[in-house]
């Protein structure tokens, strides 16, 4: 570990450093799991602490478990990732976690350690804005990274992961999330009625006592694989102690044993291997950073005089403490019955500030596989909340916040810090409070650097005591995330966590909410975002839509044809089978790319650029899921070339039925509707853009919120909107592809048998799909263009002759409304005009014919291909206002006498090409 030169501590003495006192960690050269990517240093994982404990004198204080150290949350999301990755790798002989993928994650965990050290350190008075940027670019990596891993995720619903209270309850539902696996974590609580179904001794921990209380009674499987995570093994003696009297109740095909470091000697992983032949099942186990720690002789007793001369006291609120905190009363709920935020109090010292979430769930009690990937609670509607109260008063600069959990309760606050990291342009940390007692030592060379000490407000087995939280100094507000359920009085009070918290930072935000009972529907809506459902990076949309992973939705394209157009069905009750492209057409999509990144990014300058005019803090809700790249394309513009972070969502329209409610509700209940601006792709004929217009009325009637209702679009050729790059009517590249540009997410779902009112719509994601998928590097390709069109932006948007350049003429509607008069179609929802929509008739329909201005065009190349793949005639119609027309097969009715066939004509403006040719 760092030698650093002995300083003085608080009484004048000598402190030593964690070297001087002769500890010594070595790193081991080679995994004991058998992989073959290196592992991760030791010094990348933990630094080394005291603490008042005779059982064991030192602590090995992880820097990204996000527990008694304050860390980058996407750095503790990364951690539990990469371990899941590891264990995945064991259970089904993978590489994901390879050389590269640790190569990658060792300078990102080294960066965390570098910024702990900077923020300890007395530094000059700009060096917050330094460690904020430092900050950013770590998120920014940790968070690629996960997503990176994440690609290449199993689902394992058969294998049950366990937790070991308190520390590793976060990093265990990480590594369950990462397999797609049932999760289960120890405790400590003691809840009226509940009946432990197991339990087990943690002999060196300060509180040795843990229970497990699932739910259900089928909670451990038989003989199956069950994944104990840990964040460190010292002797792997509790692992072990767990594994025979769980064996005992249900023996296993498999265990494994999962902890952020392995520090076992050679006798303990003997004993391990000895555990494997006793029960005749293997024990697998893995770790990030595998070596040794080695301790002095004395450490206790050195380490007991050291604390008592030199550690510095734990803050406590002051013994004259007045009334409890000032406490915001709640508003009245939503029209949808989810409570919103009270508005932010006098912002003096010692004031909290009261924001009411939803009910969330906890992990103690477990969580089916089929649930472990969605939200907890409303993560990213706390997080928005949090957010709108922190920057309300711009007087009071908030450039350091903390979000801080109570003991067991990591894994929610965990992810409400991330998702406030990701909507803020603070230095967001989180970490935990915790009942362990550590020395503080308030010297660079050491993890903790000051602490306070309140009473604990929960019940457990072993009844009342101290509690602690440490480094939560110097932040500019600290944001409270109790367990779910817990009393606002049982915090309150001068020795409660509110009242010292109050005394340490000058502003406390506390996150109210009720506990939802295991196995209860979820009671508000819980939007999601990568890598949990698609592919994309979580900065970059919060999808409002639910998972319908286990729907099956899928129906052959013939037979929905025919429940579509005689049967009544709505388009969006069941799934098309996904188009898997061909190499072929693959390259027909990548040379479009090629061909249009220029315009392309011209396209989303200039629509992003007048949205910026009216709405400079737009919030971008992009129509699912054509929308959903040029939403991030808008996004990254935005903060790229203009400076300006903006939020984005995604959401469901389905015509005939509009844009999901539920998610208009959401947005209204954490946004100004005002500033809510719609994304989509492009227009075809402008159907879109009058249900858009129909379904924002029907709210404001209902709902009494008006939404803005016009639509920004790259391409608009149907001339329905005044927010738009061009009128062309050329090939965006991504309306060649469908799930593998769009996050590998399935257009989206309307189904009242799997989005009952008041949930979100839904969708699928196809994993199946990855090794296709293009919808990252289909951003990335079009943003690096980005620089290079600004002067043409600049240059169109100063031309730009206002309202009337731009104004809505509804010619696509004319145009549709002519080829319906001219084929005889009676439902002119069969005519799909431009590049895009006649792609989504070839991929998504039972296309009858398309129509060609010119077939040798390169724009329409994939139109032409597809065609001729599924045998469909192409028409030419030099006279079409669009490059291409498709049309759906009409089914009964829906042709009249009089139409024309045009495969019959044999006319100057009606020659076929293709298959049929």
């Amino acid at each position: 570990m760092t030698t650093t030169t002995p300083t003085a501590g608080p009484s004048g003495s000598i402190l030593p450093t964690p070297d001087e006192l002769g500890v010594v960690l070595t790193d081991e050269p080679t995994a004991v799991d058998g992989s073959t990517s290196p592992g991760v240093p030791l010094a990348s994982l933990v630094r080394l602490a005291l603490r008042r404990n005779p059982r064991r004198a030192h602590l090995l204080v992880s820097t990204v478990l996000a527990k008694h150290v304050p860390t980058v949350p996407a750095v503790a999301l990364l951690a539990g990732e990469a371990l899941g990755a590891r264990v995945a790798d064991v259970l089904d002989g993978g590489a994901r976690l390879d050389a590269e993928a640790a190569t990658r994650l060792r300078p990102v965990l080294d960066l965390q350690a570098v910024i702990d050290v900077q923020q300890a350190t007395d530094a000059p008075t700009d060096a917050a804005t330094d460690t904020g940027n430092a900050s950013d670019a770590l998120h920014r990596a940790a968070t690629t990274l996960r997503t990176d891993l994440a690609a290449v995720r199993p689902t394992l619903p058969d294998v049950l992961v366990l937790g070991f209270a308190e520390t590793a309850t976060a990093l265990g539902a990480t590594v369950a999330e990462a397999l797609g696996a049932g999760y289960l974590h120890s405790t400590r609580h003691d809840p009226p009625g509940a009946t432990s179904a197991a339990g087990f001794d943690e002999a060196h921990s300060h509180a040795t006592a843990h229970r497990l209380l699932p739910a259900e009674d089928d909670w451990l499987p038989a003989d199956g694989t069950v994944v104990l995570v840990d964040d460190e093994l010292s002797t792997g003696a509790t692992a072990r102690a767990t594994i025979r009297a769980l064996h005992a109740v249900a023996p296993q095909r498999q265990w494994v044993v999962a902890a952020l470091v392995d520090l076992r000697s050679d006798e303990d992983v003997a004993a391990t291997e000895a555990l494997s032949t006793e029960l005749g099942a293997p024990v697998a186990v893995v770790a990030l950073g595998r070596g040794r720690v080695a301790l002095p002789d004395g450490l206790t007793d050195t380490a007991a005089e050291l604390v008592a001369a030199v550690a510095a006291p734990l803050t406590t609120a002051p013994a004259d403490a007045a009334a409890p905190a000032d406490l915001a009363p709640d508003r009245e709920p939503t029209s949808d019955g989810r409570p919103v935020p009270a508005p932010p109090r006098a912002s003096r010292p010692g004031a909290v500030t009261v924001v009411a979430a939803p009910p969330t769930a906890v992990d103690r009690t477990g969580t089916p596989a089929a649930r472990v990937r969605t939200p907890r609670t409303d993560v990213e509607g706390i997080a928005a909340d949090l957010a709108r109260v922190l920057t309300s008063d711009p007087g009071i600069v908030t450039e350091r916040v903390l979000v801080l959990g109570t003991e067991e309760h990591m894994a929610t606050p965990l992810a409400i810090a991330d998702a406030l990291r990701r909507r803020s342009t603070a230095d967001v940390r989180s970490s935990t409070s915790t009942r362990s007692p550590v020395a503080v030592f308030d010297d660079p060379a050491w993890p903790i650097r000051s602490g306070i000490r309140h009473r604990s407000h929960d019940v457990t087995v072993d009844g009342p005591g101290e509690r602690y939280a440490y480094n939560v100094h110097g932040f500019d507000a600290v944001v409270v995330v109790p367990e779910p359920g817990t009393e606002r009085a049982a915090l309150e009070g001068p020795d409660g966590l509110l009242d010292v918290l109050a005394a340490v930072t000058p502003r406390v935000v506390l996150v109210d909410s009720a506990l939802e009972p295991a196995g209860a529907p979820e009671s508000a809506p819980r939007p999601l975002t990568g890598p949990s459902f698609g592919s994309y990076e979580p900065d970059e949309v919060t999808w409002l839509l639910q998972d319908l992973a286990d729907a099956a939705l899928e129906a052959d394209t013939a037979d929905r044809e025919r429940a579509i157009q005689l049967e009544g069905a709505n388009y969006a009750e069941s799934l098309p089978v996904e188009y898997v492209p061909s190499e072929s057409y693959e390259e027909l999509y990548r040379d479009a790319l090629g061909r249009s990144a220029d315009r392309i990014a011209e396209a989303v300058g200039i629509v992003t650029d007048l949205v910026l005019r009216d709405r400079p803090n737009a919030v971008l809700v992009s129509l699912a899921r054509a929308g959903t790249p040029v939403g991030i394309l808008m996004r990254r513009w935005a903060e790229q070339q203009r400076g300006v972070r903006l939020q984005h969502y995604t959401a469901s329209i389905v015509r005939g039925v509009g844009i999901d409610e539920t998610a208009l509700r959401w947005l209204a209940a954490h946004h100004d509707a005002s500033q809510v601006v719609f994304v989509d792709g492009w227009t075809g004929k402008g159907a879109i853009t009058r249900e858009l217009t129909d379904a924002l009325d029907r709210f404001a009637a209902s709902d009494g919120v008006r939404f803005g209702d016009e639509l920004a679009v790259l391409a608009d050729p149907a001339g329905c909107t005044p927010l738009h790059g061009t009128r062309d009517d050329y090939l965006v590249p991504s309306a060649c592809l469908n799930s593998t540009v769009s996050g590998l997410v399935s257009r989206t779902v309307f189904n009242r048998a799997w989005t009952p009112e008041g949930t979100l719509h839904g969708a699928k994601q196809y994993r199946e799909l990855g090794p296709r998928d293009h919808s990252r590097s289909f951003v990335a390709t079009i943003a690096e263009r980005f620089a290079a069109v600004r002067p043409r932006v600049d240059a169109a948007l100063a031309a730009d002759a206002g309202p009337a350049s731009r104004a809505v003429d509804w010619r696509g509607m004319r145009t549709v409304e002519a080829i319906g008069a001219e084929y005889g179609i009676t439902d002119l929802h069969l005519v799909k005009p431009g590049v895009g929509e006649t792609t989504r008739v070839l991929l998504r329909r039972v296309p009858w014919q398309v129509l060609v201005r010119d077939p040798e065009d390169v724009d329409i190349a994939h139109v032409v291909a597809l065609a001729r793949e599924r045998g469909v005639p192409v028409v030419t119609r030099s006279d079409l206002s669009y490059s291409c027309v498709g049309l759906i097969h009409p089914l009964g009715s829906r042709v009249s006498d009089t139409g024309t066939d045009p495969a019959a004509d044999t006319g100057d403006t009606a020659a076929t090409t293709g298959a049929d040719a």
